[in-house]
């Protein structure tokens, strides 16, 4: 009978099979390049989500909450915010009702055609992406706070940005951090398609591999272990923060 170990087709060990694959070449060494592109996209993206999501969260439900008082005063304020929150939503409309690949494409090959740098184009697109997102869990965890946060704001003498600064975005970011987390993790998963654009991430280093080996089924499932374990590791760390959380609000 045939060993686990060995294939039944090339009759080839899978430690001589391993060796093919990853060792010669140092072809594992794809793999890490991969990996640490994979990292970077998506560390990246997140900031810029971050950064995109509060703006869009803080234009609209600044709108909606103070959309009925600032119309009956009028003024370029109000004509401001109401041209923000429109751009707003059709930015949300667009990103999200449109494939992640084909936004990085557009942006690879369209927008920054120019440039080389493919992880950067990655950041940018992805992040892009993220941000609307992003913008809906800060929105929904905005609308969450308490009226009369507000309202505690304005009796300190904080205007409606100083209130929003000092207290309503810190109490924000504790109530949706569990989300922004499983958010991190869909988005490292997608960063998967920037190989479309010859961004040598994770999932292209295994296809590459394969490619160079006539062997696809070793490397693409190393690559997928490595999404797994990453996803495990990520995973615990977003159970971790929830039950600190749980605790601190007791």
């Amino acid at each position: 009978m045939m060993s686990f170990f060995t294939l039944s087709v090339s009759n080839e060990s899978f430690a001589d099979l391993f060796k093919r694959v990853f060792i010669d070449d140092s072809r594992y060494m794809k793999l890490i390049e991969g990996f640490i592109n994979t990292l970077k996209i998506t560390g990246g993206a997140l900031v810029v989500g971050i950064v995109i999501g509060v703006l869009i969260a803080a234009v609209r439900t600044s709108y909606d909450k103070n959309k009925e008082t600032m119309k009956l005063k009028g003024g370029f304020g109000y004509h401001l915010l109401g041209v923000l929150n429109l751009i707003s939503k059709v930015y949300l409309t667009v990103i999200r009702g449109t494939p992640v690949v084909v936004q990085l494409m557009i942006m690879y090959f369209v927008v920054f055609a120019a440039s080389d740098n493919g992880v950067l184009v990655g950041i940018i697109a992805f992040g892009i992406n993220s941000g609307a997102y992003v913008a809906e869990i800060f929105r929904a965890g905005i609308m969450s706070i308490d009226q009369g946060q507000f309202e505690a704001g304005r009796s300190i003498g904080f205007n409606y940005v100083q209130t929003m600064r000092y207290i309503i975005i810190p109490q924000m970011f504790k109530a949706v951090l569990p989300t922004l987390l499983n958010e991190f993790i869909a988005l490292l998963k997608e960063t998967s398609v920037a190989g479309y654009v010859g961004v040598m991430d994770l999932t292209k280093a295994g296809n590459i591999i394969g490619g160079r080996v006539f062997n696809y089924f070793l490397p693409l499932a190393v690559v997928a272990l490595i999404y797994l374990v990453s996803v495990l590791i990520l995973t615990t760390i977003v159970g971790r923060v929830e039950r600190r959380l749980r605790k601190s609000e007791r």
